[in-house]
């Protein structure tokens, strides 16, 4: 079983990218779980057609610790085991304590024990707090992607996540996969994304360009490979979902200096 961790900065498109990516593998025959860890609980949305899933934190507010798998866990596209960890009532508590608590309920009923291919875990934003950093942190998930985009904060972030990694990877077993681009149509925006893979010692593993079918499958509450599975973006996640099953490179990463980033995007022509 392959325990996949998606990072990357808020709004970059994390989610969108992760369920297509599931979808691809669903349909290529990988049994997989997706365990949303946003509090906004949307990380399975797409998946499940829309359908609101009542997350591990309500469930556990609303009836208890007796609970059973099925009480959390919703078959979505192609059979994928759909958990949303959810997060506190808002303005009370830490939103990275519902991950914590999530992962260790799920192993409790017994929800790892499935013969699953993949787990892929969803994670918010950056890594600026423990409780988000928690799959890396004990060891859950031990593969990472970073999405990101060729404007600076997406990759100041994936920066910044690279040196979460690079802190947990000295005494465990995670490592990094490679980036994912998801394009935001940025001007020379491969040639940026390669070379920001290549300074921190990765890979640019898919380079997803910007399609606004996206955004009609959305709308319609399906991923791409679900809405218009012959559609050239469906094909696009198609060989990004093949990348990782096929992928063999995972590192170390060599996070840069803020100096030596701003450097890169300059002579690149995003800066100035």
């Amino acid at each position: 079983m392959r325990q996949v961790a998606i990072y990357g900065k808020g709004g970059i498109g994390k989610s969108t990218t992760t369920q297509n990516t599931v979808a691809a593998l669903a349909e290529a025959g990988k049994n997989i779980m997706v365990v949303g860890c946003d509090p906004k609980a949307d990380s399975t949305r797409l998946l499940l057609n829309g359908l609101c899933q009542k997350t591990v934190l309500d469930t556990l507010r609303d009836e208890g610790d007796d609970i059973d798998l099925d009480d959390i866990l919703k078959p979505g596209f192609k059979g994928v085991k759909c958990v949303e960890s959810g997060g506190p009532e808002p303005g009370v508590g830490c939103a990275g304590r519902g991950i914590i608590t999530s992962i260790n309920m799920l192993e409790s009923l017994g929800a790892y024990e499935d013969d699953l291919d993949y787990v892929f875990y969803d994670v918010l934003g950056d890594v600026v707090c423990g409780g988000f950093a928690m799959p890396i942190r004990e060891g859950k998930a031990e593969e990472i992607y970073i999405v990101a985009s060729g404007e600076l904060m997406a990759l100041y972030a994936a920066n910044n996540i690279s040196k979460g990694i690079q802190k947990y990877a000295a005494n465990g077993k995670v490592r990094l996969g490679g980036i994912i681009c998801n394009s935001r149509k940025v001007d020379r925006e491969l040639d940026l994304l390669q070379a920001f893979a290549s300074e921190i010692g990765s890979q640019l593993i898919h380079f997803v360009p910007r399609d606004n079918i996206v955004q009609r499958a959305e709308i319609n509450k399906k991923t791409v490979i679900d809405y218009d599975p012959k559609a050239d973006q469906a094909d696009e996640y198609r060989q990004l979902a093949m990348a990782i099953n096929q992928n063999k490179m995972f590192v170390v990463p060599k996070p840069m200096t803020q100096d030596r980033l701003e450097e890169l995007m300059m002579s690149y022509g995003i800066m100035g």
